[in-house]
Formats: C-alpha cells, sequence, structure tokens
C-alpha cells in the first residue's frame, strides 16, 4: 500500500493520486488553501481583522452579532473565549442529537457561564433523531452522523435569520485536522431524506432538515456568511484545550469527535470495523504536516486500535433498538455508498460557477466548493 511521503494518507483514501515525489494531493490542497488564507501569517491576521470590523459594524443595534455553533468540543469552545476577546457578541447555538455526553454538557454550561454568553439550542425528538441513525445504519453507509452535522448548519441559520444576524463563525482548522476527503464522508438534505424514507419508520417532525432551496436561502438571498477564524489565524488544538482547562474547569473527552456518544460510536467502532476507514488519520496527517509529529509516530498511532468508550457498542443497540444477531448481520454486510443513494451532488456540480463566487465571498464554506462541487474520478470506489 502506497503512503503518501509528506502524512500519513495512504491508498485506502478514495480517488487519492500523488504527485512525482509521492506528496498526496490533499497535502497540496492544505497547502494552497494556506496560501490563499496566510493562515497563521501576518497576511491571515490582517484579512481576520478586517473581517471582525465588519462583523462590528453590522451589528450595532442587535443584541448579538455573529452566531457560533457549540458542541463542548475544542474548538467551539475555544471559539467562543476567541470572539470575545476581539470585543464581538456572539450567540451560542446547539443542536442536540440527544446523544450528547455528560462532558460535553458540562463544558458548554461552564464556559458559556464564564463568558457570559446566551445560549439557543434546538432539540430534536429522541426517538426521531434514533430514527434516522438507525435508518443509516440499515443503509449500510460510513455517514451514520451525517444527520447531526447537516442540522447544526440549518439551526444555526436559523438563529441568525432570527436575531438578523450575518455572520456564523465554525471552528474549523484544517491546518489541526485536514478537510476529510469527500470519497467516503458525504452528506446533504436529500441524502438524508431518500435513506430516511427508504429505511425510517418515523415521520421527520421535528428534525431540521436542510434542502437545497433552503441552502441556496441562507446563502444567496439572506446572504449568511460562513467565517472560519482558524483558517486565517494561527491555532493550537493542543494549547486550546490547556487554556480551557485551566479558566473554565473544561474537560476533555479522549479524543477528537469523541464529545457526543454517536460520535464515539462512529469515530472509535462503525467506520474502522465495517468500512476499515479510520478518521484518525485526519488530524494524524495534519500533526504530520505541522512538524507536531513524526511520521513514524503517526503510523504507529495508527497501528493501534481507537480508543472505545466501555458499554458504546450495547448503549447504541438499546438506544436504536436493535437486538445482537440483527446488530451482528448488519454489521457483518457488504458496505454501500452514498453514491447508491439520491443525493444533491449532481446539482451542486452544475452550479459550481454559483457556489465558487459564494465560496469566495464566505457565502458557503470554501471546503464545501472543494468537496461537493467536482465530479468524483470514475471507476475509483474503493
Amino acid at each position: 500500500m502506497k503512503i503518501c511521503s509528506k502524512c500519513v494518507y495512504d491508498d485506502k483514501i478514495p480517488y487519492i493520486t500523488y504527485d512525482q515525489n509521492g506528496v498526496c494531493k490533499y497535502c497540496h490542497q492544505l497547502e494552497n488553501l494556506k496560501k490563499e488564507y496566510g493562515t497563521g501569517s501576518a497576511k491571515g491576521e490582517k484579512e481576520f481583522t478586517k473581517i471582525i470590523e465588519r462583523i462590528k459594524k453590522d451589528g450595532k443595534g442587535k443584541k448579538y452579532d455573529c452566531i457560533i455553533g457549540v458542541s463542548g468540543g475544542t474548538d467551539s469552545s475555544y471559539m467562543l473565549y476567541l470572539a470575545k476577546k476581539y470585543g464581538l457578541r456572539p450567540l451560542a447555538v446547539h443542536y442536540d442529537n440527544t446523544w450528547n455526553s455528560a462532558i460535553a454538557t458540562e463544558n458548554i454550561r461552564k464556559v458559556l457561564t464564564a463568558l457570559d454568553i446566551d445560549l439557543y439550542t434546538h432539540v430534536t425528538d429522541n426517538k426521531e433523531a434514533d430514527d434516522i441513525f438507525r435508518s443509516f445504519f440499515y443503509a449500510d453507509v460510513a455517514e451514520i452522523e451525517a444527520s447531526t452535522d447537516l442540522a447544526l448548519a440549518e439551526v444555526m441559520y436559523r438563529a441568525a435569520w432570527k436575531y438578523k444576524v450575518k455572520y456564523v463563525l465554525e471552528g474549523h482548522s484544517f491546518m489541526e485536522e485536514g478537510i476529510t476527503p469527500v470519497g467516503k464522508n458525504y452528506f446533504d438534505g436529500k441524502y438524508i431524506k431518500s435513506i430516511h424514507n427508504r429505511f425510517g419508520r418515523l415521520p421527520m417532525k421535528s428534525y431540521p432538515l436542510m434542502t437545497i432551496s433552503r441552502f441556496l436561502f441562507w446563502t444567496v438571498f439572506a446572504k449568511i456568511q460562513k467565517i472560519r477564524p482558524f483558517w486565517y489565524l494561527e491555532y493550537s488544538k493542543e494549547n486550546a484545550k490547556k487554556f480551557l482547562e485551566q479558566e473554565y474547569d473544561w474537560k476533555y473527552y479522549g479524543g477528537h469527535q469523541l464529545e457526543n456518544r454517536m460520535s464515539a460510536y462512529r469515530h472509535s467502532i462503525y467506520l474502522p470495523q465495517k468500512f476499515n476507514m479510520d478518521l484518525r488519520s485526519n488530524t494524524l496527517s495534519a500533526m504530520v504536516r505541522n512538524g507536531k509529529m513524526s511520521r513514524e509516530d503517526a503510523l504507529k498511532e495508527l497501528s493501534n486500535q481507537p480508543h472505545v468508550e466501555k458499554d458504546l457498542v450495547e448503549y447504541f443497540k438499546k438506544r436504536l433498538n436493535l437486538s445482537d444477531q440483527e446488530y451482528n448481520e448488519i454489521m457483518e454486510r457488504k458496505a454501500k455508498y452514498w453514491t447508491e443513494y439520491p443525493t444533491y451532488k449532481k446539482r451542486f456540480e452544475l452550479l459550481r460557477p454559483l457556489f465558487k463566487v459564494l465560496a469566495k465571498a464566505n457565502l458557503v464554506p470554501m471546503s464545501f466548493y472543494l468537496k461537493y462541487c467536482f465530479p468524483m474520478p470514475k471507476d475509483e470506489k474503493k
């Protein structure tokens, strides 16, 4: 198996290619983003300062001037602090899929209380949330938690519209965690609805589904901008964790994306066991690129089994009302991919010129444009 000479991505990554020096296309993609955004440099700081000034100007006379999605994790918690440091007046927004860990819930409470930030929460009915998760499990696809990611985006848009806010700040850092390749990591509203229509048992009532018409409304008509400060600024997740622990008695939850029990199941059990897919390679590759870890140590870490929370499988089966036999049969079935179900992908590709303009204007994330708006290579499904 070929491994990138610069990170630890290998041939298990769908559609991966390498240059003559053995460097994968994803390393080149991130290097180009670093240059474009001036990440961690004077250029990036200057550009972000302009954005802050614009947010403050547009937010005059309003109760809030920006929206920040919160999960209780490192990045979103630190983003709250950063917003206050720059003199912003954020509203924290949380989508509760009813699978939060107690640590994450407490982290949200501690940081918001200390910083005096209001919280807007959308809670989906727990049986409905579980029915959507069960649908994806029955569909044999990797994106079992897609409904959570899309719902948070929709809820942040709704909160922004309600309070007449034009800016959403997201705590993603491509320097610290890369950009997950789209091959086995795709989601959109049509994908979620099509799988739920086929395998779901309950009507979708409380779940905030983002259709393509709603997406275009938020971006083209409402013009709500998505800003990712860590794409401009120097940011260290490790330093952020230490700061949060010292300042707010914030607690670490054991690993990237493990603050939610469904996320923990997906990352530590579902993807590795059913899809031979380990998303730790995203963070570990980023650490290698940044010189924070050697390739040898990163590869050694990947060779170890992911940390699995005690009784997590039993909790998963109980929540989704799965017998031991049913669970085992599904886990042993042949994996399927998002390409086998209806999605908006072709429509995103047709609208690529529009989304390029929107991405340049921060009206859609640049990562969305790069991942979703280009045709996938043919006959390379892995």
